[in-house]
């Protein structure tokens, strides 16, 4: 099998620009449009909106290498590094911690150069214990030949399908110089076809033992916010690609396994754009929504436990609520939760459902009928 680093001129990648030129200018009229829908909000709601998307970027890219990220930590970290209220949410851990430290810094400080040395801090970062799993691993450094060949496989033991096999460690210095130089050098490229070529040939010179995917995809979100000329990130690319995690796979290998024309997985990875960036506006009126009603709560401010649930109620609670899961999610006594409970009633923030005596439950007024 010849990989696409062992072809000659590598990596010298070339693609089909008239192919991509209509779906480009649709992606780019998109982003044009969905920021200066966030540029027209207030300091409050564009704050909302990045803690939004910073959120749902951290937990799927994440959740693509299969690590499930606690959501309510996660916006919790971030909201604590940007200065934002944290009422209600958990003191996030050391593993989740890390891949913020690491997304933040790509996005916060995206015009600064980009070094093997930052490189080293993002990985240092997400393994902070020096172990993947149960597995002790190089940190802060590109993988050594001592951990041999780096290879993507699938499949029980014995029966290993390698879909990719990355370049011998002793080639990572050469490689990783080149990626650098050509990542901060100025350039003729778009900047979300830089984002598209970052992401795949970080992911197929795979520096790292572990941790690669994720990196990748930070570095993208660094192009993304070089294209946007903002800190603030108002869409996640990592919930479209989690999405379509099974194509987005076959489309690495089948590029890693191609020629040096990347054409179809500029493609793809611009389709994928598109369908983040419906999606992005979606979230928009969610925003919105949750503003409007804590507009009109905050005239006559509730309590800690009240706003940590009207929180949850607000960012995808699965059912309604009940006074047995209100004491839970609280901490609190049942006689808590039902006080509780009925002053949001009485406030008309929450409306009972039909139903009563244990089966009684609730749900959140809509922001128009919470009297001011």
């Amino acid at each position: 099998m010849t990989y696409i680093y062992e072809r000659t001129g590598w990596p010298e990648f070339t693609w089909d620009s008239e192919a991509l030129s209509g779906s480009l200018a649709a992606v780019r009229h998109k982003q044009g449009k969905h920021l200066g829908k966030m540029e027209a909000l207030g300091f409050d709601l564009r704050a909302e909106a990045n803690l939004l998307a910073l959120t749902d970027e951290v937990v799927k890219s994440s959740a693509i290498e299969g690590e499930h990220l606690n959501p309510e930590e996660v916006r919790s970290s971030i909201a604590r590094t940007l200065g934002l209220d944290v009422a209600g949410l958990p003191i996030p851990g050391r593993d989740v911690e890390g891949v913020v430290e690491m997304m933040l810094d790509a996005t916060q400080h995206y015009d600064a150069p980009l070094t093997s040395e930052r490189l080293f801090g993002w990985h240092a970062a997400l393994f902070p214990t020096g172990r993947s799993g149960m597995g002790r691993i190089t940190v802060g450094t590109w993988r050594t030949a001592e951990a041999g060949p780096m290879q993507v496989v699938s499949g029980p033991i014995g029966k290993e399908k390698v879909h990719f096999e990355a370049p011998p460690a002793e080639r990572l210095e050469a490689e990783m110089a080149k990626f650098l130089e050509w990542f901060n050098r100025p350039s003729g490229i778009d900047p979300v076809l830089k984002a598209a070529v970052a992401h795949f040939w970080f992911v197929t010179v795979h520096p790292f033992e572990d941790g690669n995917g994720r990196i990748a995809r930070a570095i993208a979100d660094m192009a993304f916010s070089q294209a946007d000329g903002t800190k603030d990130r108002f869409y996640s690319m990592s919930s479209g690609i989690e999405g379509e995690r099974k194509e987005y796979y076959l489309r690495l290998e089948s590029a890693q396994r191609g020629s040096l024309d990347i054409t179809a997985w500029l493609a793809w990875f611009l389709q994928c754009l598109d369908h983040t960036l419906e999606d992005a506006d979606k979230s928009l009126g969610s925003v919105l929504h949750k503003a409007r009603l804590w507009q009109r709560i905050n005239l006559n401010p509730v309590n800690e436990r009240q706003r940590k649930v009207i929180n949850r109620m607000l960012d995808n609670f699965k059912g309604h609520l009940t006074t047995s899961k209100y004491a839970k999610l609280t901490k609190c006594s049942s006689d808590t939760a039902l006080r509780d409970i009925r002053e949001l009633l009485e406030r008309g923030i929450i409306a009972k459902n039909e139903g009563g005596g244990r089966s009684t439950s609730y749900r959140l007024a809509e922001p128009d009928q919470v009297p001011v």
